[in-house]
């Protein structure tokens, strides 16, 4: 494929081995690379902590979900005992007991709907198109690294092509971006 030297392109790495594409990663990181995307057939902590992804969101969420569940349980039930006190025996209008039930229950219920709520979130869906470099075998059986570079800087896209077949990558290809 001819492209024009000054289109954006997109150099493609493909690797078969999780620590194949983690070691490209990480040369590409030492020759202060940035602009790259990986796509990987299975989580993998290692790739994120090679890309330098932070710690994922949800679980703060999920948190904030459930103490909000707890507060909605406490001021709807202490609210309702308030509102309509019934003395029964003698016993508090405010009696906790009971009370955690709901508590535990809304804390379960908010909570699980924040979690679903702050993944979809998160992971950016549903998403309508596929990212751009993108190619099937990523999804099944291969890793693979992205790299956005200026198709005017062929001194670059030799060095990046390089340190990705150094790092063990099977095949490397240029696209337009």
């Amino acid at each position: 494929m001819t492209l024009g030297m000054s289109a954006a392109m997109e150099i493609i790495g493909s690797f078969a081995d999780e620590h194949l594409c983690v070691r490209g990663i990480e040369d590409l990181h030492k020759a202060q690379v940035r602009n790259l995307r990986v796509f990987y057939p299975f989580p993998s902590h290692r790739i994120e902590h090679a890309m330098g992804k932070p710690k994922s969101k949800v679980r703060l969420f999920v948190l904030i979900g459930g103490i909000t569940g707890i507060l909605t349980a406490l001021a709807i039930t202490i609210g309702t005992s308030w509102e309509w006190n019934l003395v029964a025996g003698g016993k508090p209008i405010i009696s906790w007991p009971p009370f955690i039930i709901i508590c535990f229950e809304l804390m379960i219920l908010f909570g699980g709907i924040s979690a679903v709520t702050s993944f979809l979130v998160n992971a950016g869906l549903p998403a309508f198109e596929s990212k751009s470099g993108y190619q099937s075998r990523f999804s099944e059986d291969r890793f693979g690294v992205v790299v956005k570079c200026d198709g005017a800087d062929s001194a670059r896209i030799e060095k990046i092509e390089s340190i990705l077949r150094n790092a063990g990558a099977e095949e490397v290809l240029r696209e337009a971006a």
